[in-house]
């Protein structure tokens, strides 16, 4: 366990120096790309999430969490598709500093969550005190982190597994 354990045995030989990154296009950009990647995890659960906030916040009854169990799978597999696809672009374009990109990839997803909470909040609630105000988008903000942790603890290791087995396929003599 931690430092008692052997290192990884890598797949490849790795230089000791590292090469420059080329200069990357537009929608290559860390800011973009991380942007563009949380559209689909949180297009996958857009619509259980209302039902989600309507039974914590209006006091309706949630009955469906088979349903709900289906839709935690589809995320799942959509954070680790959408993060290897954008990870595959990236080693495409030469830009190996896949590590961080992959987690805020698909952990991109929990901003879009917070919006929607922000619109939730002004189009389903009536909430006018402060304190109820603050403590809904407390809330929001702690189950969004929680989220972003999720998704994106998924997204970096589904990319992972994916660039491990992409360079051992490689064979060099």
């Amino acid at each position: 366990f931690g430092a008692m354990q052997k290192p990884l045995d890598l797949p490849v030989r790795v230089n000791q120096i590292p090469r420059q990154v080329p200069e990357q296009v537009w929608y290559m950009q860390p800011a973009f790309s991380v942007t563009v990647g949380g559209v689909l995890p949180f297009g996958a659960v857009f619509i259980e999430l209302f039902f989600i906030l309507s039974s914590i916040w209006l006091h309706q009854f949630y009955y469906v969490f088979g349903f709900l169990l289906l839709v935690f799978i589809i995320l799942i597999i959509t954070c680790a598709e959408i993060t290897m696809v954008m990870c595959y672009f990236q080693l495409c374009a030469e830009d190996y500093h896949w590590w961080w990109r992959a987690f805020l990839t698909s952990g991109s997803s929990a901003g879009y969550m917070f919006a929607y909470s922000v619109f939730y909040f002004f189009t389903k609630l009536e909430i006018t005190k402060f304190v109820s105000a603050l403590l809904y988008f407390g809330y929001m903000f702690i189950a969004t982190i929680v989220f972003f942790l999720l998704t994106g603890t998924i997204g970096f290791y589904a990319c992972y597994w994916f660039v491990w087995k992409i360079f051992s396929a490689i064979k060099v003599d």
